[in-house]
């Protein structure tokens, strides 16, 4: 199983749910909202094989970037994997769009030269992000939680982009019509972890064998099938390179 976008550090005891992730055989890619916190966790997570720690730059933790970037350019020498980062223009992060789209191009231009698995934020931002992608070349990226169009998400795979789907788009019928648009090999599977929910408690990295199961009903494949085709897709997006 693939879990592509889990904060495994906003959980109540981060280690113990890495730990349990691991054991389960869960690949999960552990995003961080910045790079102080990816060297908090990096000692702790390096020896679990099934976790991936991303460095991040997440849009809403704009009013930290600027003394946060030369951490991240440090951070990107030690992982193949980035993330969470992007833009987000919803009524939260209005305020600091100037300051989010200055730091995702600075990650953008690191990314031209070093190229990593990219989980992109884009709420509200759909077209700004692709914007920036295309301008600096960057792809593939993979879009977590997606929420924009199906025009935008026509655009995201004509430039060669992929998409995280988690259980909460599953039980929407907005983030159906998303997940049925998307080919199939597009899909990578997440939790998005602490921050959504399963049966009233919030989502571990074995819950993406929801999202399998729903997708093994929509594309009418066995389950083995399913998990097969994620883990191709996974391995369609990270680069072939060294770290962690």
């Amino acid at each position: 199983m693939i879990d592509a976008h889990c904060h495994l550090d906003a959980y109540p005891d981060p280690y113990q749910t890495a730990l349990a992730a691991d054991q389960a055989r869960v690949l999960t890619i552990a995003v961080t909202d910045l790079p102080s916190g990816f060297e908090a966790a990096y000692p702790h997570v390096r020896p679990l094989r099934s976790i991936r720690l991303a460095v991040g730059l997440h849009p809403l933790r704009a009013d930290r970037h600027a003394s946060e970037r030369e951490r991240f350019a440090a951070c990107l020498a030690r992982t193949s994997y980035v993330g969470e980062v992007g833009l987000d223009f919803s009524r939260e992060g209005w305020e600091t769009r100037r300051l989010q789209e200055d730091s995702f191009r600075f990650v953008l231009e690191l990314l031209r030269v070093q190229r990593k698995f990219l989980s992109i934020h884009s709420r509200r931002a759909e077209t700004a992000v692709l914007d920036a992608l295309e301008e600096h070349g960057v792809r593939p990226a993979v879009f977590h939680w997606f929420s924009g169009s199906l025009a935008q998400l026509d655009r995201l795979i004509e430039q060669g982009h992929a998409c995280s789907i988690n259980p909460a788009m599953v039980r929407s019928a907005r983030g159906r019509a998303i997940i049925a648009s998307l080919p199939h090999d597009r899909v990578l599977t997440e939790t998005d972890g602490p921050y959504v929910t399963v049966r009233g408690r919030p989502a571990l990295p074995t819950d993406v064998a929801e999202v399998e199961v729903h997708l093994a009903r929509l594309w009418g494949h066995p389950l083995a099938e399913v998990r097969q085709q994620l883990a191709r897709n996974l391995r369609a997006v990270i680069p072939s390179m060294s770290g962690g």
